[in-house]
């Protein structure tokens, strides 16, 4: 990565991500406030690692961006208000924007399980437009924000992580077998596995319903549906 930006902790990625998340996903709730950022970065689901920030840690991490030009103070209401500048210091566009923050956000993945966890982000056409996106972060000439990881063990896929921590530390592991591209029109591994990490946390989230109406009924004094 290029040497004119610090080595960031994971706090500091992931106040970025979170920024460019909900830049996107609400945008009438951005800029974030320090409340709602604080909130975005313990999200327990679509982070990983899941983490337990407090709001002074948050602003420590925020003052720190703010020294790299990274992050954006506004004043306005009674509370203020934060927004990402990635694009600007990074010289990178929306497309690129979305791919590391996700990374920052979700840790390694491949091009499939991007393609499919940028969708509410942004609609790349195929596969192959995640991978372009990719090698043009990786080979900037300013210095490369990702890398392709050593295909694992198993795997029909490499994944991907960014660089804005550092160089990553990689597991050693046996060389796995050439498997043919998949095409781009198809379905590939982790597609599939993304699409299933979402279905589980869709059904964890209906069981939960279902007990808070089971409860409800029973304080009520009427019977369950």
């Amino acid at each position: 990565m290029s040497t004119t930006l610090p080595v960031l902790s994971l706090l500091e990625t992931r106040v970025l991500g979170v920024l460019a998340e909900k830049q996107r996903t609400v945008p009438d709730s951005y800029p974030l406030t320090l409340n709602s950022l604080v909130s975005g970065c313990n999200q327990k689901s679509s982070r990983d690692p899941v983490i337990e920030a407090s709001e002074a840690e948050v602003q420590v991490a925020l003052d720190s961006l703010k020294g790299s030009s990274l992050i954006v103070e506004t004043s306005g209401g009674r509370a203020s208000r934060y927004a990402h500048n990635i694009e600007r210091v990074l010289h990178i566009p929306a497309q690129s924007t979305a791919l590391l923050s996700m990374l920052m956000l979700r840790g390694p993945q491949t091009a499939g399980e991007l393609r499919i966890n940028c969708e509410r982000w942004h609609r790349f056409a195929d596969i192959s437009s995640v991978e372009s996106f990719l090698v043009e972060l990786a080979e900037r000439a300013s210095g490369g924000l990702v890398v392709e990881l050593p295909r694992q063990p198993g795997a029909r896929e490499n994944r991907w992580v960014h660089l804005l921590s550092g160089a990553p530390v990689v597991e050693e592991c046996v060389p796995a077998r050439a498997v043919p591209a998949t095409p781009a029109g198809d379905v590939t591994v982790g597609e599939i596995a993304a699409l299933k990490a979402n279905v589980a946390k869709l059904e964890a989230e209906v069981s939960e319903l279902r007990a808070m109406i089971v409860k409800l009924c029973a304080e009520l004094g009427v019977s369950t549906p």
